[in-house]
């Protein structure tokens, strides 16, 4: 029996996007020995599975099947609906994060004006399930515009709520965000690791310089580019300093110093927040200066998720983000997987989410106020 033209279609576009990504991992993945894969054997299996996919999501799955097998945080295929995400910054939400604390997903914010603040969610709630699914230690959701989920919660009551809440299109641009602290400290957050992010910093640090401390809150940083980090790190020190090393597929180890071009040179106390959101450059910058001894490191231990990636395009409109390079810190730790363990744990409650208590950012203030 004939194939009929649209599928024989579908599948000829599927075999160019999969032809594509395994060739780039085949011949750039920062490690040669593709981390011991069988990676002939992996594109036989999910090349045939590929090509009989019946739609996007269904290519979309294999693919990241095939490239999970390399195990690493920076190497995932991007479907062209995410691609604009990324370049927009803007993604149907339902509008809160959540932390996971002792086995619990709990909401640690909600954003201002999202459906989730106009359904009613709040922070220090347990988030149970959606649409009937328990959450588990890993979790994401990806809705649609428009389209709606029922959740159910656990209030700071200890009472069952169901919501029934539609996404909506909100910014994921990074947010920065300053504030005095008492002792005349101040407090920074930004969330990236960009070249907006990275001058408003500066900026901030200028104007502060009499700040006897800041504390760096980069607890929902997931990282960004290596010339804002090295701009970023160069911020904080007199001269350029050692900021580690990225290694190629090669062997080839090229060695990153810090940038003090405009640098403010902030002279102050300087306390880091972190925890398992804290990935990539974030983790870099965190593991510079604990080891430089310019920086206390404040909360739980970071993701782990600490590669070079580059992003290429794919036949569909999507996109590869793929690892090339791999890092270790000026003292030669390697932070994949492993992370950046801080030098004052902190463990967060709920009780302490729900009387919207920062036992994190106190424990930075203590640090800050011992410091002379």
């Amino acid at each position: 029996m004939a194939v009929p033209t649209e599928q024989r279609g579908r599948a000829e576009k599927n075999v160019r996007v999969f032809e594509r990504v395994w060739s780039l991992v085949a011949d750039w993945h920062y490690d040669p020995k593709l981390r011991d894969v069988d990676w002939p054997a992996a594109g036989a299996r999910y090349g045939a599975e590929a090509a009989a996919a019946t739609d996007e999501k269904a290519l979309y799955e294999s693919l990241n099947a095939m490239v999970g097998l390399l195990k690493d945080s920076h190497t995932h295929a991007l479907p062209p609906a995410q691609v604009l995400e990324r370049h927009t910054h803007t993604r149907a939400r339902t509008g809160f994060y959540m932390t996971r604390e002792g086995g619990r997903w709990i909401v640690n914010e909600v954003i201002a004006g999202s459906p989730a603040e106009v359904a009613g969610v709040k922070t220090g709630w347990i988030v149970v399930a959606r649409n009937g699914t328990p959450f588990g230690e890993r979790s994401e959701a990806r809705p649609k515009e428009g389209e709606v989920a029922r959740w159910e919660f656990v209030d700071d009551q200890d009472r069952p709520v169901a919501l029934d809440i539609a996404a909506k299109s909100l910014s994921t641009k990074p947010r920065q965000e300053v504030r005095a602290l008492a002792g005349g400290f101040v407090y920074l957050r930004f969330d990236a690791f960009d070249t907006a992010d990275r001058r408003w910093l500066s900026e901030q640090l200028k104007a502060n310089r009499a700040a006897p401390g800041v504390v760096i809150d980069l607890r929902r940083n997931p990282g960004g580019g290596t010339i804002s980090l090295g701009i970023t790190i160069g911020e904080f020190f007199e001269k350029s300093v050692d900021c580690g090393t990225f290694i190629t597929r090669g062997g080839y180890r090229g060695g990153k110093s810090s940038w003090q071009i405009g640098s403010a040179r902030y002279a102050g106390r300087v306390a880091v927040l972190v925890d398992g959101a804290t990935g990539s450059a974030a983790e870099i910058f965190s593991a510079v200066l604990q080891e430089h001894g310019r920086a206390t490191i404040v909360g739980r231990k970071t993701a782990g998720a600490v590669l070079a990636s580059w992003f290429h395009s794919l036949p569909d409109g999507g996109e590869l983000q793929l690892s090339r390079e791999d890092y270790v810190t000026p003292k030669g730790r390697r932070l994949e997987l492993d992370g950046v363990e801080p030098d004052v744990k902190v463990t967060r409650s709920l009780a302490d989410l729900r009387v919207g208590r920062d036992a994190d950012l106190e424990a930075a203030l203590r640090v800050l106020a011992e410091q002379r």
